[in-house]
């Protein structure tokens, strides 16, 4: 009864009260000892909140380049520099620091590691080209190269699947088509 509004008992209790309905076995047993109620939501579900959300986003308008650099992994077990960030100013304000302070010592360590992992991988760069070898592909690539090289197997697709080609082709002749009626009829 889930489409209904209010619960069973009530409604029950109101067509005996008005006559549509004679009164049922289980009416008097249910009115002595009436069901459990829940409480009802009012529609509105909280927003989950965590304590470093502030910090979060104060990261962000920080460091908006991050938000596409440094891509969230779902199935990856390291969290987002983000959230490390949060998480270093909330331990060291737990260590009665300021809290400008914290995001300062904060964000120095992240620019930190950001350096740290563009020179390993130049180095890397480096080795690689001294013994003739080709570059290793860059363990720390921005999320807009990495959905690129996605998606670069279906744009190169456009110029040679004879399938992509010839809907191209009527899609070209259903314009041209429309430009001409379009033209015979006056409207341009």
């Amino acid at each position: 009864m889930s489409y209904m509004r209010g619960d069973l008992l009530t409604k029950t209790r109101k067509l005996v009260k008005g006559l549509a309905k004679p009164a049922p076995t289980w009416l008097k047993a249910m009115e002595e000892a009436p069901p459990v109620t829940f409480p009802r939501v009012d529609g509105m579900i909280k927003k989950i909140e965590m304590p470093e959300d502030v910090y979060v986003k104060k990261f962000f308008k920080k460091h908006p380049d991050s938000l596409y650099h440094d891509a969230i992994k779902i199935s990856g077990f390291d969290p987002p520099p983000a959230r490390v960030f949060a998480w270093r100013v909330l331990e060291l304000k737990e260590q009665a620091v300021s809290e400008d302070y914290a995001m300062a010592v904060a964000d120095f360590e992240y620019r930190k590691e950001k350096k740290a992992k563009k020179k390993a991988y130049k180095e890397l760069k480096e080795i690689a080209r001294s013994e003739g070898k080709e570059p290793p592909p860059n363990p720390y690539p921005s999320a807009i190269k990495e959905i690129q090289a996605e998606e670069k197997k279906y744009v190169m697709d456009r110029f040679y699947n004879p399938k992509v080609i010839e809907i191209a082709n009527k899609m070209k002749e259903e314009r041209d088509m429309l430009l001409q009626d379009r033209v015979a009829s006056g409207q341009w």
